[in-house]
């Protein structure tokens, strides 16, 4: 049961790491997406400066992020490793949710970054040059503000997949201490018949 306890730990410690990675980052976003004012390219030239700065980190930051998505895939693994039905159900359900995460973060934030520092934005000539592949058709492509958008509103769905990981892992926390307690007071009258019936012996 320690074990079990150890290898959620090793869910929600990463979950909740990314989530206070992603807070740091709702102050950029959300004038981004949220706010209407008259001329939003200051909040635009800020995020876009944000995000150049955060590509041109040292690649101790980068490992330290993959270092906290293996955790929570080990966790994952250790805890599928026997499963119960509580956790097929609720931990198969936070998998898949994970792994959605990290599909988001792998094809729109990750992919993001390359996009916004080197200044492509739909330029397939340019993205040739980079090394990245765009989708595009002629004159139909994404412009700055709706790529800034994109890295955004990716951050947000990100952070709610995340939240969907903690909420069912508090289920099944959930589940498990009031299946404890049921057993317990099982046991417990159980315990009280028997020793009736002794006494009646």
């Amino acid at each position: 049961m320690s074990g079990n306890n150890f290898a959620q730990f090793m869910v929600v410690g990463p979950t909740c790491f990314f989530l206070g990675v992603l807070f740091a980052q709702l102050p950029y976003d959300y004038n981004v997406l949220w706010t209407m004012p008259e001329d939003r390219t200051a909040y635009f030239n800020i995020l876009e400066d944000h995000i150049r700065f955060l590509y041109a980190s040292p690649p101790l930051i980068s490992r330290v992020l993959n270092l906290a998505i293996g955790t929570g895939l080990l966790g994952f693994l250790i805890k599928l490793f026997r499963p119960n039905q509580a956790n097929m159900l609720f931990d198969g359900a936070s998998l898949v949710l994970y792994m959605a995460g990290i599909t988001v973060y792998l094809t729109n934030i990750v992919k993001g970054f390359r996009v916004i520092t080197a200044g492509i934005y739909g330029d397939a000539a340019k993205a040739a040059l980079e090394g990245e592949v765009l989708e595009v058709d002629e004159g139909d492509f994404i412009g700055r503000e709706d790529t800034l958008r994109v890295f955004a509103a990716s951050n947000t769905i990100l952070a709610l997949v995340l939240v969907g990981v903690l909420v069912l892992q508090a289920g099944m926390w959930y589940a498990k201490r009031a299946e404890e307690k049921e057993m317990a007071e099982f046991k417990r009258k159980d315990d009280e018949k028997k020793g009736a019936g002794k006494k009646k012996q």
